[in-house]
């Protein structure tokens, strides 16, 4: 496993990346996309050229072309399918094909894949172009699922990311956590691990700094209130029934506080009912699907960022908190406990405990003072150690050591 530093770069020559993506703009629902958001255009100012191959799911053209970076969006099967698994199998199919055909026109020289959802294409492509591959595990099943694979499905998504990490020349995760994960689930060698986190960029939130915002955060607390903030999936992996139960235990020693939960997922319904349940169901505002401008206020309006998740291989929403200066409480689980450091960054909790994370909220809300302080130490870190101009040449490096070791290899 090697962990990356920030190197001295010297001008370099064009490099031509294929890159497989099952999420990327207008399509970001989790922290895979966002990822992929951020590091195409860094790519793209290294002078990278980039052909970025992705299922078409939220509108945007078909061909998007700027100087060094062409969008290809592919059209999903319209039938319908029997499970997501398949789903996404049927896609690759169609992923291939436009692969195939830039594979054989435009020299590629590597590809660069993001996860199982891509997978089938990305190892096919390989094996037929002689082409190395490269793939970032963003999260596993077997993580997600903290326990046994009891399900066909969940089974099936295992056997494809072992796959997958036995296929590529190498794997970036963003996390140490994650690097062990994948040696300890898949058996892939230390040495063909590179370890560069996620990044932000803190000038999407000092647009704001500044502007009076009052008149938005009308819209979701009363002026008296404090606003503690969750954005993200709404899925079990997330901990939000840990965050509703918590809810009773903030008010009684923060009446004032007002919880926003914005994202979508299949737990959302359950929540809203749990929250009415416990009599706090006035407290706690459901957005639903929010814009990332919405999302980027909400933050900079906020009085703490919360994220109880019970799996989180890195935790880039965390990095969002911390870009916008807003004191963040996180579980003390997988990449986020690497990126928040208790009591100088931020507060970490123990995960699945609601008396712990009811503590960390009250004691960020109660406490202004040494919640400023570690909300200024935190966004000093994101700006020396999270910024994707250092991720991109990381990233490059790894580029060129695998199309320098594919110039000595027969295959």
């Amino acid at each position: 496993m090697r962990l990356h530093r920030v190197a001295k770069l010297t001008r370099r020559r064009a490099v031509r990346v294929l890159m497989l993506s099952w999420e990327h703009p207008p399509h970001t629902v989790g922290g895979l996309g966002r990822h992929v958001a951020e590091l195409v255009p860094a790519l793209q100012q290294e002078g990278i050229e980039l052909h970025v191959v992705t299922p078409r799911r939220a509108g945007g053209d078909p061909v998007e072309e700027t100087e060094g970076l062409t969008v290809h969006r592919v059209d999903p099967p319209k039938a319908p399918m029997p499970d997501f698994y398949t789903g996404a199998w049927q896609t690759n199919i169609r992923l291939e094909e436009v692969g195939a055909s830039l594979c054989r026109d435009m020299g590629i020289q590597l590809i660069h894949n993001h996860d199982w959802l891509t997978a089938f294409s990305a190892i096919a492509l390989k094996r037929n172009f002689k082409i190395p591959l490269l793939t970032t595990i963003h999260a596993t099943e077997r993580g997600r699922a903290r326990g046994p694979l009891v399900r066909d499905q969940q089974r099936a998504i295992h056997s494809v990311e072992w796959w997958l990490t036995y296929e590529a020349w190498r794997i970036i995760c963003t996390s140490r956590f994650m690097a062990h994960e994948i040696q300890d689930y898949f058996q892939a060698p230390p040495d063909k691990i590179d370890v560069i986190p996620n990044g932000v960029r803190p000038s999407r939130f000092a647009r704001w700094e500044g502007v009076d915002l009052s008149r938005f955060r009308s819209m979701y607390a009363l002026p008296e209130e404090q606003i503690v903030f969750y954005v993200g999936r709404i899925v079990h992996e997330k901990g939000l029934h840990v965050l509703i139960e918590a809810v009773p235990g903030v008010l009684a020693e923060n009446p004032n506080a007002k919880f926003v939960i914005a994202g979508t997922g299949d737990l959302l319904g359950a929540l809203r009912s749990r929250a009415w349940e416990l009599g706090v169901g006035d407290k706690v505002l459901f957005t639903g699907f929010i814009s990332d401008d919405d999302r980027d206020r909400l933050y900079k309006v906020a009085s703490c960022a919360v994220f109880p998740s019970l799996y989180e291989p890195f935790g880039i929403v965390a990095l969002e908190g911390m870009a916008a200066k807003v004191p963040v409480v996180v579980s003390e689980v997988g990449g986020l406990q690497e990126v928040v450091r208790h009591g100088e960054t931020g507060i970490t909790v123990y995960p699945d405990n609601v008396e712990s994370l009811a503590w960390g909220i009250n004691h960020t809300l109660s406490r202004p003072d040494w919640a400023l302080r570690r909300a200024q130490n935190a966004y000093t870190a994101v700006v020396e150690d999270y910024n994707w101009h250092r991720i991109a040449q990381q990233t490059i490096e790894v580029y060129e050591q695998i199309i320098a070791e594919r110039a000595q290899s027969d295959w």
